[in-house]
């Protein structure tokens, strides 16, 4: 994580800054390929086709007020993970979790929305690490009306409902689709994915989920 004050969030705009996922984590969780996915020749999940649904909510739909997420759980890929809050680098990409520390947990991007709220909201996690599989190593198995449950620090539980999962070149990467505003609580799970280039260490696309906010619970 880096220090000192964070940073203003960056302009949807620059694709070199609001593509910081893609940046930054593609060359880390690449990296970490070399040490499991070529070795054991195990494959993250890929999306398919039939997968892709939709980017976005045909309605405004309910909201929750906001609230800090403190954790994930996705039944469907046996996900159950707290929640870092990560913002910015000094060089204005997103950070991304520690390998070393935590390949375990997903983090949401704290400067957008927090799950529930209406806008963009984004939660990241690696595919893989040194030791083998990470918290998204499963995302691309996700299919439209597969539920993602975001416990908010308030109590309440914002239960999402997955419309499509994509997987996008990490040179054609939607960044406004991901990170711009939405009239509705939309929620992106972002992983890397796609084919891994042995040459550079780094993977070739991102999975991409698409949800948005169904119902919330009391915790």
């Amino acid at each position: 994580m880096s220090g000192g004050p964070p940073l203003p969030p960056p302009s949807p705009a620059p694709r070199a800054r609001i593509a910081g996922l893609v940046g930054t984590a593609l060359v880390l969780g690449g990296m970490s390929a070399i040490g499991f996915a070529i070795a054991s020749q195990v494959h993250a999940p890929q999306p398919p086709k039939s997968a892709a649904g939709t980017t976005s909510s045909a309605r405004r739909g309910p909201s929750v007020h906001h609230s800090v997420p403190v954790s994930v759980d996705i039944p469907a890929i046996g996900v159950r993970s707290q929640l870092l809050d990560l913002g910015l680098n000094r060089d204005g990409t997103i950070e991304v979790p520690s390998l070393s520390a935590d390949a375990g947990e997903a983090a949401w991007y704290k400067y957008s929305a927090t799950p529930g709220e209406i806008g963009s909201s984004v939660i990241e996690g690696h595919v893989d690490s040194y030791a083998g599989p990470a918290v998204f190593f499963r995302l691309g198995a996700l299919h439209p009306g597969d539920a993602i449950d975001v416990t908010l620090a308030d109590g309440v539980t914002a239960i999402f409902r997955v419309t499509g999962v994509r997987e996008y070149a990490k040179t054609e990467f939607p960044d406004r689709l991901i990170y711009g505003s939405t009239d509705y609580a939309a929620l992106r799970l972002i992983t890397c994915g796609g084919a891994f280039d042995s040459a550079t260490g780094h993977y070739l696309s991102s999975t991409v989920v698409f949800a948005s906010l169904a119902s919330s619970r009391p915790s």
